[in-house]
């Protein structure tokens, strides 16, 4: 096995205390990944507020390390707002970013403190206007973010920008405060240009408030987006920084508003290695050129972004020598459970059943999308490095 080169030199001989130690299949977390990542991310965004998703790894440990870190907090749930008060996160250190809310959990989220709220729809700004009065609201605008991302985030969520600016007049109608504008150029986006035209759209928006409506806009949310290391090609996160800071300086040349930051992936992505183990090595007949390598973690315990194979990850074995071509898949029941099968990874045709499998920069949207117990198989557990 050989670690990728962010991590420490003695990080091998930790995973493999962990994996002698614990079953397989599991994600091994090195928080000081985690650390560097925000310290970079603070540096080159360094008059921005970061805002954590919690929803890509929800782990105590990273919370407490990022809570500790002076970060703030992008929740999704009541649930997660729960997970991330007990770290003694102060409300105003946090939002509700989810667009698609009950108005009990509007209510519940009000109740505890937090007063920042985005919202791309009127039905929703009117729930909010009823159970979070006089809240800061920040309205979610569609970006062209398919190109480009691995993960696209595009048409969900968000509104066209003729809909915000009613929305942010209706909001100040309502009597909330019409505080920012959001945006998400897709998860994993590789096209740093997407950003530029996302920021120009908002700055559209907020030129037509002003001139028109007499409201101001405050913040912008960027949302996230900043990759993690994959085997696709990507720029430097230095790169990612300079060409946004100059996209924003061009279209808000004067004075900059609140710029929030919401990243997930590029915090915790590359600090996660998950450890699986061979179940089974066959051929589908005699003369079968393809191998299929089945391992004990699949789609639903952890590897849901293989889906369509959007994600690809970085792999190793605990053998070596010469390579063959193989297709991967979960151990479930169920034929949705392969993993790579049009992407051929190569494997070493000295892998046998009961080796391991490494899967590198796991950390994000792993022990979270994992289910419950699809074919009674437990969640994704995880330990820290």
């Amino acid at each position: 096995m050989n670690l990728p080169e962010h991590f420490s030199p003695s990080a091998a001989e930790r995973l493999k205390s962990l994996t002698e130690k614990y079953p397989t299949p599991f994600l091994a977390l090195d928080l000081s990944i985690v650390k560097s990542r925000y310290i970079e991310l603070e540096q080159g965004f360094p008059d921005a507020d970061i805002f954590y998703a919690v929803k890509a790894n929800p782990a105590d440990e990273v919370i407490q390390l990022l809570a500790d870190s002076g970060a703030s907090f992008d929740i999704a749930s009541p649930q997660e707002l729960d997970k991330v008060l007990k770290h003694g996160v102060s409300p105003d250190r946090m939002s509700y970013g989810n667009t698609i809310k009950k108005a009990s959990a509007v209510k519940y989220f009000f109740e505890k403190g937090v007063r920042l709220y985005a919202t791309d729809s009127e039905a929703d700004l009117r729930n909010i206007a009823v159970n979070a009065p006089g809240a800061k609201i920040y309205i979610r605008v569609l970006t062209d973010g398919s190109e480009g991302a691995d993960w696209p985030l595009s048409r969900k969520f968000g509104c066209n920008p003729e809909m915000a600016i009613e929305l942010a007049v209706l909001a100040k109608d309502l009597g909330l405060q019409p505080y920012g504008v959001s945006f998400h150029v897709g998860s994993q986006q590789r096209d740093i240009d997407v950003w530029d035209g996302a920021i120009a759209k908002v700055k559209v928006i907020n030129e037509r408030l002003s001139t028109e409506h007499g409201i101001e806009i405050q913040m912008i949310n960027m949302g996230g987006g900043f990759p993690a290391n994959y085997i696709q090609k990507t720029n430097d996160f230095s790169t990612y920084a300079e060409e946004i800071k100059r996209f924003l300086k061009e279209d808000f040349p004067e004075e900059l508003p609140r710029i929030i930051l919401e990243p997930g992936r590029s915090l915790v992505g590359d600090a996660g290695v998950i450890v699986s183990e061979v179940v089974l090595i066959s051929r589908k007949s005699s003369t079968a050129l393809e191998r299929w390598v089945y391992t004990d973690v699949g789609m639903f315990n952890g590897l849901i972004e293989t889906l369509g194979e959007a994600i690809k990850y970085p792999l190793s074995t605990s053998k070596s020598g010469p390579e063959e071509e193989v297709i991967l898949a979960g151990p479930t029941c169920d034929s949705l459970d392969i993993m790579y099968e049009q992407h051929k990874y190569e494997l070493p045709l000295s892998l046998e059943i009961g080796d391991y499998v490494y899967w590198f920069s796991t950390g994000a949207y792993t022990t979270s999308y994992s289910s419950i117990e699809f074919n009674g198989f437990p969640p994704l557990d995880y330990y820290i490095l």
